[in-house]
């Protein structure tokens, strides 16, 4: 049956145990899937926030108490999940770090090996807004090619093309920022609070370029960390069900006390703007 997260189902089987060679141990059920207890994790003082759960894919999206079912989240394809403590996470799906993944193994391929600073660093020296896609355009679910994807895109658009790597690479975060931003301003519309913060979780949450890149383009401060968020909210239902703590907010309190985030604050938001209303057209 449907049972709520935190539940305690009671112990394993005895008969599993022998099988594994292990003792009776709880059975608690998390918040399912793994993106509700990253969101468990987010490390909020209150509700004024919004989460980016960052990695392969994106999921952007506020914690509110009733599921929001009217025009605007059908015309944008928000979703309601379910959460912990009768929550609904209302989110949206975006794509992420994929488009660069895909890069990098064409790239190895070709000879080209880069680490993740000389990523970062090639991608902070090109010349910033001179190309843009949306990067949940068709073209880049699994092209072929994703570099020349996103080439082709552009000269499409009557945009710069980027020909280094290290334009490709700035064209991508920037746009992925800008893509967050356009997504954030929806969530502004429809939210029955402020959103005072952009709460970065998982993998994507240590690419300290782009959480940057994204303070700049929404224009609030940008809190990013726990990257284990998945890991960590199923340990704190794991903590709540043994009599740990009581409540989500708890929970909450206890990993902002003990889990290291960074923040970061909005620079140079007028030029953010500026190429964000010169691409809207682009993002659907």
């Amino acid at each position: 049956k449907l049972s709520e997260p935190g539940t305690l189902l009671g112990p394993i089987k005895p008969s599993v145990c022998e099988e594994l060679g292990i003792n009776p141990i709880n059975v608690v059920i998390p918040a399912t899937h793994d993106t509700a207890s990253a969101v468990a994790a987010v490390p909020a003082a209150d509700e004024r926030f919004a989460y980016l759960s960052s990695g392969t894919w994106s999921l952007m999206g506020i914690e509110v108490r009733e599921p929001f079912i009217n025009e605007l989240t059908e015309r944008y394809n928000f979703t309601n999940e379910g959460g912990v403590e009768g929550t609904t996470r209302l989110l949206k799906n975006i794509t992420g770090m994929w488009i660069l993944e895909q890069c990098i193994k064409e790239w190895k391929k070709e000879g080209a090996e880069y680490s993740y600073p000389e990523i970062v660093k090639m991608a902070g020296e090109a010349t910033p807004f001179r190309s843009f896609i949306d990067p949940d355009d068709p073209s880049f679910a699994n092209p072929p090619s994703m570099a020349a994807a996103i080439r082709n895109y552009c000269a499409a658009s009557g945009q710069p093309v980027p020909q280094t790597h290290a334009e490709l690479i700035r064209c991508i975060f920037e746009s992925l920022a800008l893509k967050y931003k356009d997504i954030h301003e929806k969530f502004r519309v429809l939210a029955p609070f402020p959103i005072e913060k952009l709460h970065i979780i998982g993998g994507g949450s240590k690419n300290r370029l782009l959480d940057q890149f994204t303070a700049n383009a929404i224009g609030i401060p940008v809190v990013a960390g726990p990257s284990e968020a998945t890991a960590i909210g199923n340990i704190m239902l794991q903590a709540r069900a043994a009599g740990c703590v009581g409540s989500l907010q708890q929970m909450r309190d206890m990993i902002a006390k003990v889990v290291e985030t960074e923040t970061f604050t909005p620079q140079d938001t007028a030029a953010w703007n500026e190429a964000y209303y010169k691409i809207k057209h682009l993002l659907k």
